[in-house]
């Protein structure tokens, strides 16, 4: 069932998604060569703590992190560990917030130094894909028409658009009804109203779109090695239009 949220609601998953926001932010600055996705870990449990606000990932299911970090392949859900980052690799760091009982949610690609040309048109599209979601995330607009809206975007380009791993409702839960698939068909689905506040994060690859998980039960990757990226706002759709709640 979905839950339509109030105006008091939104505010605090405003306040949860400004914290995720200002925590990428703060991210952002120290990602470079040679720093290890615990390290990020580590930096983003302390920082949501100095905000009042707890991992939403932390336990959720057994997950041992505070952040999903996600290298080159790895689609999501990828563990922090301990190996250093080298130039011309990308990181997806996925950050969740619990704050006064609701979650913000938001992922982010980052590229490691200089990355190659072909890296950076699929981070640049993937990110427009996000943004084309969210322009048609309007009352009276039906969940396909975001799936369509990411998935025309990122196969002109020629990029894959990764169909087993799809967003979500956000709210008291991590995850709850609707299912945001990033691909679809105009005009199909569940119609969308305003209150629902939901997860968009399209996962696009240079490559197959299809996924393969590694033996943690948690790792997805592409079948055939090719890089994804990610780009993630948890956003409300209201009267006047889509609120993109994870950002400054």
């Amino acid at each position: 069932m979905i839950r339509l949220k109030s105006q008091r609601e939104i505010a605090i998953m405003r306040d949860a998604g400004r914290i995720v926001a200002e925590c990428h932010a703060a991210l952002a600055e120290k990602i470079e060569p040679g720093i290890t996705t615990w390290e990020l870990d580590q930096f983003v449990e302390q920082f949501l703590a100095r905000h009042g606000a707890t991992p939403s990932f932390k336990g959720y299911n057994g997950f041992p992190a505070s952040i999903c970090a996600s290298v080159d392949d790895v689609i999501c859900h990828g563990f922090p560990s301990r190996k250093r980052l080298k130039a011309g690799q990308v990181v997806t760091i996925d950050i969740g917030a619990y704050y006064k009982g609701y979650h913000g949610d938001s992922a982010w690609t980052y590229a490691v130094g200089e990355v190659s040309p072909s890296v950076q048109e699929l981070m640049k599209v993937t990110e427009e894909a996000l943004y084309a979601a969210i322009a048609v995330a309007l009352p009276g607009n039906r969940m396909g028409d975001i799936g369509h809206a990411i998935q025309s975007l990122a196969e002109s380009h020629g990029f894959g658009v990764v169909r087993e791993y799809i967003g979500h409702g956000v709210g008291q839960k991590l995850h709850e009804p609707p299912e945001v698939p990033h691909y679809g068909q105009p005009g199909t689905g569940i119609a969308l109203r305003p209150g629902m506040t939901i997860a968009i994060e399209p996962m696009i690859t240079l490559g197959d779109w299809r996924s393969k998980l590694d033996p943690d039960g948690w790792t997805a990757r592409t079948v055939d090695g090719s890089i994804c990226v990610q780009f993630e706002h948890t956003i409300a759709i209201t009267d006047n239009g889509p609120e993109i709640l994870t950002k400054l």
